[in-house]
């Protein structure tokens, strides 16, 4: 729904959902910094509406907001077809709290308190266009990707999938047959060069939305867990 923000002459627009006044300016002024627009909600209502009426490039979504909490907001959002990307701040750091807000639909996550750059390189990463960017449709048996329109379909189906599981999907599919490891998602799909603190866990989130979405319903799996490896897409051998 949103163009990459390096393939468009106008600014990168973000949306930052914060009550708590403070982080919000901070994070807020920090991105204008970066030449990007950036509108601010103090609350879920104000996001709701935000989401309703305009169109933006990334949402920094906090989870703990007065009424409609953030995860309330990202699930209405991804109800109603918003697929742009969404960066979920929240002091909830428990394993399940992350499996939560990742179901939801969001596509990074960062545990509070946070450094600035941390949060910089993850928004950064989700801008990013799509891994190598040419338009062509990527196969594995009755699973298919086109990766200019960024629509999946598996048996004449199409898999409603959120911005950074279409990236996860087409690396698997590029690299189908061969072992993709933690590493190796780290660092060509979620950017991250350095690792300021470890993605294992919501790249294994991540792989577990994906795989329920692409082989479920009773279909063959194409998305294989290596134990100790990685992962695997491909058809298993006769």
């Amino acid at each position: 729904m949103t163009a990459a923000a390096t393939d468009t002459p106008f600014p990168t627009r973000v949306l930052v959902v914060e009550d708590e006044r403070k982080t919000r300016d901070s994070v807020a002024e920090g991105l204008r910094l970066e030449g990007w627009t950036v509108k601010a909600a103090a609350d879920g209502d104000a996001a709701d509406a935000l989401l309703e009426r305009e169109t933006f490039d990334l949402v920094v979504l906090d989870w703990m907001l007065p009424d409609r909490d953030g995860l309330t907001v990202l699930r209405s959002a991804r109800t109603n077809g918003i697929q742009t990307p969404v960066l979920m701040l929240t002091a909830r750091g428990a394993l399940d709290d992350r499996v939560t807000g990742l179901e939801a639909g969001a596509d990074d996550y960062l545990a509070k308190p946070f450094a600035f750059a941390e949060l910089l390189a993850r928004c950064r990463a989700l801008l990013r266009p799509p891994i190598l960017g040419a338009g062509q449709l990527l196969r594995c048996g009755d699973l298919q990707l086109d990766t200019r329109a960024r629509v999946a379909v598996r048996a004449g189906k199409e898999i409603p999938l959120t911005p950074r599981e279409v990236d996860v999907l087409e690396y698997l599919l590029r690299y189908q047959g061969q072992i993709v490891t933690r590493e190796m998602l780290e660092r060509e799909v979620w950017k991250q060069t350095q690792r300021v603190t470890s993605l294992d866990n919501v790249i294994d989130v991540q792989l577990m939305r994906l795989r329920r979405k692409v082989d479920g319903d009773g279909a063959e799996k194409l998305i294989h867990t290596l134990r100790g490896l990685g992962y695997r897409l491909g058809k298993e051998p006769a």
